[in-house]
């Protein structure tokens, strides 16, 4: 038999931990990261558990108008790439990098919700019997799109390379960036922007399958942020010596960019307004949301905004009172059995 020293808790790190086998789930060192599988698993859902009919009806009647269409086109375009950039990032660039077994475990979780995602825009596509080319490419011929994908795509493309490593003081603040254009950037403010609107919908009783899916994603949303925050926040702790100054001021410059481009997005989807949205609302909310991730992990509000849509919390809430952006999501419960009001 041969001798073996058993691993403790304590000998884990999230990266630049190659002497540890990342294999050995247990003993958990980072229980918030296990509380987000849990979370995930319990929250199941596939987007063929909706029906569409109303939205079938809908939309080939003459009760939508044009900017309302448009809206809808604009969403389906930007989410159905960016969730699978998200997707390929998880796998190609975040896995690879992260020597710690229960971080793993939840990246393997949303891995495959970033999938259901992307099947759902395939099933909202061939219901409405829209053109997938069409829905599937406008990141090619939507600027406003076009250029959100080219901004999450070179931050990931440095991770890519195959001679990158996270050893190197430049390499793991490569990596941070990375976690933070991703979960705070992509997942945290390009997507709730988009959120709102087909929310802002779903609130007049129009394409409530679509709706109720987007809810769903939604709450997925929500452990990918929770727990892409635990991640990004314990990386720091556990190597304060990449969070500089410069570094700080970096990501300051990566949220502005990120803003400026969700504006654009905004006035694309809303070019004469609709449903009582405006793009200054947006300018608004995509100034509050990034307040609100800056200061979980640890920078200064800088755009001081108010939440033009407050009845947005309270959707994403349900029955748990408290604040949803500072929040640890911890009561799912699986789709099935979730009731939305």
């Amino acid at each position: 038999m041969k001798n073996t020293e058993r691993l403790k808790a304590d000998q884990k790190r999230l990266i630049n931990n190659s002497k540890v086998d990342v294999n050995q789930l247990m003993p958990l060192k980072y229980h918030w990261a296990w509380e987000h599988y849990l979370n995930g698993c319990a929250n199941h859902w596939m987007p063929t558990e909706v029906s569409m009919q109303s939205d079938i009806e809908l939309w080939k009647s003459n009760r939508l108008t044009q900017g309302e269409r448009l809206l809808v086109m604009r969403n389906l375009g930007f989410f159905s790439t960016a969730e699978s950039l998200v997707g390929n990032n998880i796998v190609l660039a975040i896995f690879r990098h992260l020597t710690n077994p229960e971080a793993r475990q939840y990246l393997l979780r949303q891995g495959f919700e970033e999938a259901i995602h992307t099947h759902t825009f395939h099933y909202i596509v061939e219901s409405l019997a829209l053109d997938p080319g069409e829905i599937f490419n406008m990141y090619q011929e939507i600027d406003s799109i076009h250029d959100k994908d080219v901004f999450e795509m070179k931050i990931t493309e440095g991770v890519l390379k195959s001679d990158f490593t996270t050893e190197t003081t430049e390499g793991a603040q490569k990596f941070l960036e990375n976690l933070i254009g991703y979960y705070v950037i992509m997942e945290g403010i390009f997507f709730y922007s988009g959120f709102a609107m087909i929310l802002s919908l779903h609130r007049q009783n129009k394409m409530v399958g679509i709706g109720e899916q987007f809810k769903y994603i939604l709450r997925d949303e929500t452990i990918h942020l929770n727990f892409g925050i635990d991640l990004i926040n314990t990386i720091k702790e556990e190597n304060p010596h990449l969070w500089t100054n410069a570094f700080q001021q970096h990501i300051y410059s990566l949220i502005d960019e990120a803003v400026e481009l969700e504006i654009r997005y905004a006035k694309d989807c809303l070019p004469h307004g609709v449903l009582g949205l405006t793009t200054g609302m947006f300018k608004e909310y995509v100034g509050y949301i990034a307040d609100r991730r800056l200061e979980r992990i640890g920078l200064e509000a800088r755009y001081h905004t108010k939440n033009p849509f407050p009845w947005l919390s309270e959707t994403i809430d349900l029955e748990k009172e408290g604040n949803f952006f500072e929040r640890r999501v911890t009561d799912y419960q699986s789709a099935s059995n979730l009731s939305w009001t």
